[in-house]
């Protein structure tokens, strides 16, 4: 694993310090602790400027370095402020303004996005820019006054100094928490809009806040292990760092502070611009689908060139929404984890898609492109004539229809769903099980010696070091949180108000607490975190039909447990991800508690508000009862959730995988399990050809993404973290560490931008349809006419 992670480890050529505006890492000194200012025109650090490849160079610039700042990773030490100021203020009045300020848009814009073919998520690097900027102009326009609260002796000042990071830190960990989505919207969006089942506003509002909060109350499961070793340096909280570093320099009036300044914006107006084009005005640049137009009388060139309904082959979009379209912005995830995503996409859209059209791959020759459920005879299948009294199965009807039929790309997606659950308990014993031995092995000494207060004494590192001036959260309240959500869920349920039985949200608690680690150790590497998938409806079809279950086969009830069980790692994953971002930035680690806990406050209500608009406003659209003309609302996601939730829980696993089309899916726990001992034993063998990046975990999640309606995006995604991720990382070092992320928060913050400005100029009243044109044909916006 140690090779895995000296992949981030780089030191950049000699010829990289000659740019006369290069910013000096922070002066490292053992007994200071007070940051200073940063001028942002000093000349690179000589421990930087050497070759990494010359092993002597390295040797000499690292020898004057403290042991404590030796123990960190490079990469670490070229980004992380190794210097802190413990008296800043944190909480503070500006804190709580521009909370509620980032959170309201971002949670109205995930939300509705989610039900969208695709979306580019509510980007916290825009978050982490615009907060900076707009907390700089409050310091400078509040006034420096003190309000006392009333019949109390505590008081607050409007403002307390200069904008502080620490501020921007948890302002940032804040959006980060409740400008999202919540996992419950599948088992809401699913009772109300196929079922006619409609919950309590409340009893929704509250089981969306306890199944957050008990992902954050069981990722103390997981902390002791990856956050306070250096080792795991959780890629995206490193590359937020470096933005928080970069914007505290261009603080200060420096040309590159300046410059930066200047990009940021640049990059923002003009993408917000060009978004129109693809997102409304001119639809043909989503999708370039140069096979069309050689041979736009040919199905089978218009089937491979297609982007939309077809495999996406030499096919490029401009559209920044399918660029970061399903695994998120290829400028913030390491290079090889894109390239191992790109490989999944290709050996399913370009292998399997035509080997299932052309070939003898599947039994079942309908729906292909679609995942919904069918009849043999490839027609819809009347799914709501299957649910009887009481939520229970209609046998005559069944017995009438016959069993229910999907595509084989669903089959296959859900092959590689299940191994990808499994293969990644394989993968972490492998390649992670030496250094989580190691840290168990460090608890145990903990456990015993009197002096270790918290886990940061048993590490040395500076940044250990550092954290140490602040009080840890004590385990009680992680326990505190955990009792409060399991008895707000316990007590919803047994109100019947959310379709499943009490004991099996139990063993959703079991299963999902026994996942958190291994997700967790993957993610902290790869910057990729596995999708919940739909291995939870599985383990919930065979509970359901057991004689405990009987009662409870409402269609909804599987995606209310996967939704517990798949939010409980989820949100383990946000918050150690955070909570890594604390511990590089030095942030007292309960303000950042805090800082999360009030974030999914403020979000879930918003979330609420959205999915019933959205049931409301497009559910023609997601029932596929009327054709979105960008095929954008077509609930593709939802409508996967409701597949899954006849055949598990009305049809049932057992007699599901007893259809001849569904046999190779058993053998998808082989394939998890077993793959990750080729790639290690290939490791093994070939120790310096790299087989430990080709995470099979990772392979098998990418595989395993539905690709029928949109396979467009995924070949410009490769080539934009070619250029950001490789390209400049290793030879122009200084101009991605300064615009890289300015980069990707601009183009993420543009996408949500466009989109919140079309939403209210074209569709929040009156509805104003662009008119057809050759760009935005009626029939096909990519051109690809004799597509079938």
């Amino acid at each position: 694993m140690a090779s895995l992670v000296r992949r981030f480890q780089r030191k950049p050529t000699a010829s990289e310090d000659a740019s006369e505006d290069t910013i000096q890492p922070t002066p490292i000194s053992p007994s200071s602790t007070k940051a200073p200012v940063e001028t942002g025109n000093e000349k690179l650090d000589p421990e930087i400027a050497v070759d990494p490849n010359d092993s002597t160079a390295k040797h000499e610039a690292e020898e004057d370095l403290e042991p404590d700042v030796l123990e960190l990773p490079l990469t670490v030490r070229r980004i992380v402020n190794l210097e802190d100021d413990p008296t800043l203020p944190t909480l503070t009045f500006r804190y709580f303004v521009l909370t509620v300020l980032f959170i309201s848009p971002g949670a109205v814009l995930y939300q509705m996005g989610i039900y969208r073919t695709t979306a580019s998520p509510y980007s916290i690097l825009f978050v982490q820019v615009a907060s900076h900027y707009v907390g700089l102009w409050l310091a400078r326009i509040l006034p420096a006054k003190t309000i006392r609260v009333p019949f109390t002796k505590w008081g607050f000042s409007l403002n307390p100094g200069p904008w502080n990071s620490k501020e921007h830190v948890l302002v940032t960990v804040t959006a980060n928490s409740g400008a999202t989505s919540n996992a419950a919207w599948t088992a809401i969006s699913l009772a109300e809009l196929y079922y006619g089942d409609k919950i309590p506003a409340a009893a929704c509002i509250f089981f969306m806040w306890a199944i957050v909060y008990l992902g954050y109350a069981m990722a103390a499961l997981a902390r002791q292990f990856l956050i306070y070793d250096p080792i795991y340096i959780w890629p995206q909280s490193l590359m937020q760092t470096a933005l928080f570093e970069t914007l505290k320099s261009s603080s200060v009036n420096s040309r590159i502070g300046r410059k930066q300044k200047n990009v940021f914006f640049a990059v923002l107006v003009g993408v917000t611009l060009w978004q129109f084009l693809p997102e409304y005005v001119f639809p043909f640049l989503s999708s370039l689908s140069f096979l069309c137009w050689v041979a736009p009388e040919n199905a089978v060139a218009n089937f491979i060139g297609g982007g939309i309904g077809g495999m996406g082959f030499l096919n490029l979009t401009l559209d920044w929404s399918n660029i970061s379209t399903a695994y998120g912005n290829p400028m913030v995830m390491p290079y090889w984890t894109s390239v191992v995503l790109f490989i999944a996409f290709a050996f399913n859209c370009w292998v399997l898609l035509p080997a299932a059209k052309w070939g003898d791959l599947g039994g079942f020759k309908y729906g292909l492109m679609s995942n919904r459920l069918f009849l043999a005879n490839g027609t819809r299948y009347p799914l709501t004539a299957l649910i009887g009294s009481d939520n229970t199965m209609n046998e005559t009807a069944y017995a009438f229809y016959g069993p229910a039929y999907m595509g084989t790309q669903q089959i296959w997606a859900l092959f590689f769903d299940y191994s990808s659950y499994i293969s990644a308990l394989t993968w972490m014993i492998l390649f992670g099980w030496p250094k989580i031995r190691e840290t168990i092995q460090k608890l145990h000494i903990r456990a015993r010696r009197q002096g270790a207060q918290s886990v940061n004494h048993l590490y040395s590192d500076r940044l250990n070091v550092l954290q140490r001036a602040y009080k840890e959260v004590p385990l009680w309240w992680y326990i505190a949180l955990f009792v409060g959500s399991f008895v707000t869920i316990i007590t919803i349920l047994a109100k019947g108000l959310f379709f499943i039985p009490i004991w099996t949200f139990i063993v959703a608690l079991f299963t999902s607490g026994f996942m958190i680690i291994p997700f967790a150790w993957l993610y902290s590497l790869s910057n990729y975190q596995v999708p919940i998938g739909s291995f939870n409806e599985l383990i919930y079809g065979y509970m359901i039909h057991t004689k405990a279950g009987a009662n409870h086969r409402h269609p909804a009830g599987s995606s209310t447990y996967g939704a517990i069980a798949g939010d409980i790692w989820y949100r383990a994953q946000y918050m150690l991800q955070d909570q890594k971002i604390g511990h590089y930035m030095h942030i007292p680690p309960r303000d950042l508690f805090f800082s999360q806990i009030l974030g999914t406050l403020i979000g879930v209500p918003i979330n609420y508000g959205i999915i019933k608009w959205v049931l409301s406003a497009k559910g023609e659209y997601l029932l596929g009862n009327k054709k979105d003309p960008l095929n954008q609302w077509t609930g593709q996601s939802l409508s996967s959730y409701n597949t899954l939730a006849v055949q598990y829980v009305l049809v049932g696993p057992k007699r599901l995988f007893a259809q001849h089309i569904y046999h190779p899916l058993p053998w998808a726990f082989l394939f998890g399990a077993g793959a990750p001992f080729v790639i290690f034993a290939l490791h093994r063998l070939f120790p310096r050809a790299k087989f430990q990046l080709w995470n099979v975990t990772i392979f098998a999640s990418g595989v395993s993404v539905f690709y029928g309606n949109l396979s467009t995006g995924y070949t410009s995604r490769l080539i934009v973290a070619w250029f950001s991720m490789r390209y400049f990382y290793r030879k122009r070092f200084e101009t991605w560490r300064r615009y890289n992320f300015q980069i990707a928060a601009a183009c993420d913050a543009a996408f949500n931008i466009s989109m919140l400005m079309i939403f209210v100029f074209f569709s929040s009243g009156k509805v104003v349809s662009m008119p057809n044109w050759w760009g935005n044909n009626a029939e096909s916006v990519e051109r690809c006419f004799a597509l079938e």
